[in-house]
């Protein structure tokens, strides 16, 4: 199942480090971050707590970037 999330990103690098930080997270299949749209895609694992996952997500990417944000 996927779905989708919006951010605030300000640079498409930024963006390309959120994607990689949320493919690295227990119960994401697939993440793909589209700048341009500041949204997420997120495809889960069929096991996967959506919210769970997602507070995981939006902890990682905060990491690798402290100014983004992903809108839960």
């Amino acid at each position: 199942m996927t779905d989708s999330y919006r951010i605030d990103v300000d640079c498409a690098a930024c963006a390309l480090k959120m994607e990689n930080a949320a493919r690295k997270v227990d119960g994401v299949e697939d993440c793909s971050v589209n700048f341009m749209l500041q949204k997420m895609d997120v495809a889960f694992a069929d096991n996967a707590d959506k919210q769970d996952v997602m507070k995981t997500v939006r902890k990682m990417c905060k990491r690798v970037e402290r100014d983004c944000e992903v809108y839960l």
